[in-house]
This record gives C-alpha cells, structure tokens and sequence, in this order.
C-alpha cells in the first residue's frame, strides 16, 4: 500500500463508530504500525478532536476501536497514556523503509584496483596479499573497464592467450546503484560472488562480496531470532506459574488472561515491585514469589528485562546499522539465562 492520508471530513464521520483496527490503518494507506504512522494517525485525529478506545497504537492487531471524543476516557480507567517513548512497539510492526545497497558499509568504502596499463602481476599480487577474489580494472573512478578475477587469470592461462592483464580482464562485471534495493541485488551476488556499487554522481564506490552479505546477515538477522526465542522463553517461564488473574491485571484493555497476548512492557509490569499504581506493586510480588527464583536477584533480572524491551523496540524499527555489540551482548547474557531457568 501507498502512504496516503484520508480528510478531516472522512475522519470525523468515523466519531461514534467501532471499526476494525486494520480499517483504520488501511485510511492512512497501511498495515503496520510504527513510530511514524502512530504520530501520524494519532496527530490526524487530534486535529478533529478524535481518538480510539482501546488506544490504536497498543492494542492487539486483530482489535476493533471505537472512535471517541479526545476528552472520553474508557470507564474506570483513572491511569494516564502512556507516553510514546514507554509505550511497546506494537506487535506485527514491520520495517517501513526499504534497505538499500548502500546502507552495506562497504558500498562506500572504497575499493582497491588497477588501471587498465598495469602489469598482470600487480593484480595478482593484490589479490593475492589482500585475499581478494577480484580486482576491478579501473580507469579513474567513473570509468570501469572491467575486472580481474582469479577465474578469468585461470581461463587465460588455459587458453594460452598470453600473460598480460587485458587477457584476464572481465569486460561486463556486475555493476549496481547505491540506491538499489539491498534484496534486488543478492540474485546477482549469488552468481558473481560479488557486485561493485556506483553513488548517486556514478563513481565507483565500493565493491559488496558474498562475505559482505553473510555478515550484515548474521548482524542483522540474528538479533531477531534471538529476542524471538526470548520472548517464546519468558512466556514458558511466566505461563507456566503466573495465574490469569494476575496476567489481566496488567493488560489494560483486553483483558484476555492469555500470556501470549501480552506485549513486552506487560512482562516488566508483571514482575516490576517500583510501579506507580500500589495493587500492582502487590500483584508483583506474588508473581515473582510464585516464580521460586529464590536464588536471582529480582531488581537485576526486572532492570535487564526492561533493558531487553527496549532493545528489542529498536531491532523492530528496523534500523540499518547494525545492532551494537554491547547490546548484542546484553541479549546473548539474558537468553542464556532464560534458557537456564527453563
């Protein structure tokens, strides 16, 4: 879908009607929802005096909202919004911004080469040192007139044709734009090996390989699975000794009892003793009590959960540099020990 806005007209003929969620995203030409569109909608319907009930942004995917005044409140709910920055991103929120070529490091980093006059034993000797697998035959840094590969010096060889470098030089290497698609591209690398990238003013600005890919692959995939397995752990974890009643106190709006529909602050709120409202404080202490954890200090585990969620909302706005490798370690340290508690 397009991004796209509906009028103020089309927004307040919604006052007074329960639709589903979806519905309302589809308005503003979405299915997700991320930072960006949750400003966008909740400032829309701001500006007609409108808002939803239960709160479109943290309610559940498959919910229905009722769209209300701004100044109704649901019924017996004396707690406040929560604030966007201590609000979890919401489940099902995907990436809204595609990964280009050029978020890869080194499709602006440069590269190694020669020029078309030189000897065949200065790109092998590059190759060579530098463990490369090719060389580009540069000119200046728009002008490319190939590239020498430890295959084409190979078929040269072969076929006898002389050892020189324009007998190994590849006349048509795989070329993209910075600006391409990052996933367009990986058909290409798959049978080349490698592609070498041009910017926006058509230099050659870099050369993107298969270790390339498979890093920034590892870098970025596998904190997802990661918190993934987090989460599937806390809820075994939890499930498995926190009663319904203790689970719907924390959910504010639907109130299932269901461990799997809460979303990640919920788990803080479950275990957190330092909380505003005093029946939760209480409730708290009874989950972690329940727990048995006798032996782990609950502040430490409750101040790293909350660490956890908020690295988590960050891998889930997709951003593309990679995750830290502080923060990639304050992940592997709490699966490590979810998956000693069980």
């Amino acid at each position: 879908m397009t991004q796209q806005s509906p009028t103020q007209e089309q927004l307040r003929e919604l006052k007074g009607r329960q639709i589903p969620l979806r519905e309302l995203l589809a308005l503003f030409g979405t299915r997700f929802r991320n930072d960006h569109i949750i400003f966008v909608i909740s400032q829309a319907l701001k500006d007609v005096g409108l808002t939803t009930l239960p709160y479109f942004a943290s309610c559940g995917s498959r919910s229905d909202v009722q769209v209300v005044a701004l100044d109704t409140t649901p019924a017996g709910d004396d707690e406040a919004p929560e604030s966007q920055a201590d609000q979890d991103l919401p489940s099902g929120s995907l990436p809204q911004h595609s990964f280009t070529v050029g978020d890869l490091p080194s499709a602006s980093g440069g590269v190694d080469s020669v020029t078309s006059d030189a000897k065949l034993s200065e790109a092998v000797y590059m190759m060579y040192t530098k463990n490369f697998s090719q060389v580009p035959v540069l000119e200046d840094r728009h002008t490319l007139t190939g590239v020498a590969t430890w295959r084409s010096v190979a078929i040269m060889y072969a076929n006898g044709s002389g050892h020189t470098l324009s007998g190994a030089i590849e006349p048509d290497p795989p070329v993209v734009q910075s600006h391409q698609d990052f996933f367009s591209m990986l058909p290409m690398i798959s049978e080349h090996g490698y592609v070498l990238v041009r910017d926006n003013g058509g230099r050659v600005s870099g050369i993107v390989t298969s270790a390339d890919v498979t890093d920034r692959f590892e870098a970025t995939a596998w904190p997802f699975f990661v918190v993934g397995e987090i989460e599937f752990r806390l809820r075994k974890c939890l499930g498995a000794k926190i009663t319904s009643d203790a689970i719907r106190a924390v959910q504010r709006f639907e109130k299932t009892g269901l461990i799997n529909d809460l979303m990640f602050n919920d788990y803080v709120k479950l275990l957190n003793r330092e909380q505003k409202k005093p029946h939760l404080c209480d409730r708290a202490n009874q989950n972690w009590a329940a727990l048995g954890w006798t032996w782990l200090d609950r502040g430490q585990f409750v101040r790293q959960l909350d660490r956890v969620r908020e690295i988590r909302n960050k891998i889930a706005h997709f951003d593309p540099e990679p995750l830290p490798p502080q923060l990639t370690d304050e992940l592997r340290q709490f699966l490590t020990l979810l998956r000693r508690l069980g």
